[in-house]
């Protein structure tokens, strides 16, 4: 049976995309005239049923219709029913097209709660994560004595140290990277064009990643004070930058106030005595050595998120932690591990940093896609108007990179469009789009080292002259890719200089003051004035890309992007408005059409100043 819908395209459901709470949408299914059709019904997962009308024939297709508003803020599932005079078919998705196939996933529709806004002031921008430790050491700052043990390394270019052997990993050596240093470099930011920056963690914990936090309202030392903080934020609001800190609610750190495993600490922690306040916050199977840790970390004890005690702790508007630091200039959080968050910690999380500041920030670190994902049995609503604001895009990253390295554009496409689908445009406008991060390997060595190192050699492993080339080529065009595609594009400190390196630690190595890539630099640079000078045009929707062979098209406003990932010089026939604003060389034109060389990018619209 010849049939047509395609949930990507308006002339089959309109709006694109997700869409509000009691919002009408009109669906149209074609069917070729050569069966006679009984009925057709949209049936969602939960067994509702919405019957099609006839609507006339269309060429050689009758045309059906159905126009519904759904009541309930859901990601709602649905497939197709058709009786025929030869049976009944059930279509499903593949790619947004309807197939007869009961084995394939249903499509989705996701609809969110009324008035479901993010902040303006997030979107267009550019955002910049720092691993506080290795992004820039100020001399002004002399390092305090703390109470646990800690290498510090006297040459800011050493290699992390790691010690797989090691149980558990200490992870206590640090380069001595602070608040001030951060602060001395804003203006190198602003020529980035950066409008937000990430912190990784910055309280107080015995570990350089700090995601074992032993004081959730201190700076660590080695970080600096709270007055340094302060200054820190009075700085970046002067330069019209916003500060967006990683929130570490799933677990503390053993060594911590509030566990006290060593007694460092004047507390009495949970592992100390059960009448400790903080006991009700901790799992313990038995007292005190035998307690719940995250992914079996013991020096990371999980928490009771819905432990009332907690809860306030963290949440409570008038003197917890967000309060806290809301007071000293944060404009927002990123969640880490959200899927490990329970929804009434979220919950009350969104509606406290709401309640300080209707503008406030709220990103969550979730790795698939964030309108559909389940964890531990619960579908999760993270992005139907009372949780998250945005996530960390993984999809994006992964089709980016897998693009530039293998040219697949329909297998791009394919990555990219189902979350274009599925997310609020709310959402889509501040979704935080990275490269690398602090979990990953440096981009730029994803896409230059193609062969196994071992990692006891992994460390100090630099690429040859050939595969950095190489790998620099793909990173420029899978920047672009980054900085145009919907939501905040995300530099990974020091990718933009040329930083390499493996997977944590060695993705987290300082930035290489004295040795950046300047080529890389001013490429940066450039596409950053690029999004600022044409930030209306990239804040509008995206709903369609297409491809030629190996070539990507989408239009932002105004602007027309072409990519080319293949390793040949490809033919764009179509007429593009515009002239080019932003290309890697000298745009080629024949009788026919744009050339564009292997692994090149073009962008089209109308000259700027800056």
């Amino acid at each position: 049976m010849n049939i047509y819908y395609n949930s990507r395209d308006i002339l089959c459901k309109n709006p694109f995309g997700a869409v509000m709470v009691n919002r009408e949408v009109l669906f149209r299914i074609f069917i070729f005239n050569d069966v006679y059709v009984e009925k057709v019904s949209l049936v969602t997962a939960k067994g509702e049923r919405y019957d099609f009308s006839y609507e006339g024939c269309q060429g050689d297709y009758s045309r059906y219709q159905l126009q519904v508003a759904f009541p309930t803020a859901e990601a709602l599932f649905y497939e197709f029913h058709i009786q025929t005079e030869h049976g009944g078919f059930v279509g499903r998705n593949q790619n947004g097209k309807l197939v007869l196939d009961e084995t394939l996933p249903m499509f989705q529709q996701t609809v969110y709660k009324k008035g479901f806004s993010t902040p303006d002031w997030a979107k267009g921008k550019i955002m910049y994560q720092i691993f506080p430790d290795r992004f820039k050491r100020s001399d002004k700052v002399i390092l305090p004595t703390v109470k646990n043990e800690r290498i510090l390394h006297e040459n800011w270019d050493d290699v992390p140290i790691f010690l797989p052997q090691q149980n558990p990993y200490l992870a206590n050596d640090y380069f001595g990277g602070n608040l001030k240093g951060i602060t001395e470099q804003l203006d190198y930011l602003k020529k980035l064009g950066v409008g937000i920056i990430y912190l990784n963690p910055v309280f107080e914990s015995g570990e350089n990643h700090r995601y074992s936090t032993a004081d959730y309202k201190k700076i660590d030392p080695y970080l600096g004070t709270e007055k340094d903080f302060v200054a820190f934020t009075k700085a970046c609001k002067k330069c019209g930058i916003h500060v967006i800190l990683d929130g570490v609610f799933s677990h503390t750190g053993a060594d911590s106030v509030y566990f006290n495993k060593y007694g460092h600490y004047d507390s009495v922690g949970a592992y100390q005595s059960t009448d400790s306040p903080y006991y009700p916050w901790y799992c313990f199977q038995r007292f005190p050595d035998s307690y719940e840790s995250w992914w079996g970390f013991k020096n990371l004890p999980n928490v009771r998120e819905e432990n009332e005690c907690y809860l306030d702790f963290i949440t409570n508007p008038e003197n917890g932690v967000l309060k806290f630091w809301h007071d000293r200039g944060v404009d927002g959080w990123r969640l880490d591990v959200a899927d490990e968050l329970p929804d009434v910690f979220i919950d009350r999380l969104r509606q406290t940093v709401k309640e300080l500041n209707p503008d406030g920030f709220v990103i969550g670190e979730v790795w698939e896609d964030a309108s559909n994902k389940e964890s531990y049995g619960i579908k999760r609503r993270y992005l139907l108007g009372d949780q998250l604001d945005s996530v960390m895009n993984y999809p994006f990253r992964t089709a980016i990179l897998e693009y530039v390295k293998h040219c697949d554009a329909e297998r791009f496409i394919n990555s990219v469009m189902p979350i274009l689908e599925n997310y609020p445009q709310e959402v889509l406008s501040v979704l935080m789009n990275s490269l690398s991060t602090h979990d990953t390997r440096r981009s730029l060595t994803e896409l230059g080292v193609l062969t196994e190192i071992p990692l006891h050699e992994q460390g100090t492993y630099r690429m040859n002259e050939e595969e950095y080339r190489t790998a620099k080529k793909l990173l420029k065009l899978a920047t672009v890719l980054q900085f145009t595609l919907p939501g905040i594009p995300c530099i990974y400190y020091g990718d933009e200089v040329g930083l390499q390196g493996f997977a944590d630690p060695y993705c987290r190595g300082t930035y290489p003051y004295g040795k950046e890539d300047s080529d890389l630099l001013e490429f940066y640079q450039q596409i950053g004035k690029l999004k600022t000078a044409y930030e209306e045009d990239f804040k509008t929707p995206l709903t369609e890309i297409t491809h030629t062979d190996s070539i990507l098209s989408f239009k932002r406003g105004e602007l027309t992007v072409l990519v080319n990932g293949g390793e040949e010089t490809a033919l764009w026939k179509e007429i593009v408005m515009g002239k080019s604003v932003f290309s890697h060389e000298s745009v080629l034109y024949n009788e026919y059409g744009i050339l564009m060389p292997p692994k090149s990018y073009i962008i089209f619209g109308n000259l700027k100043e800056d």
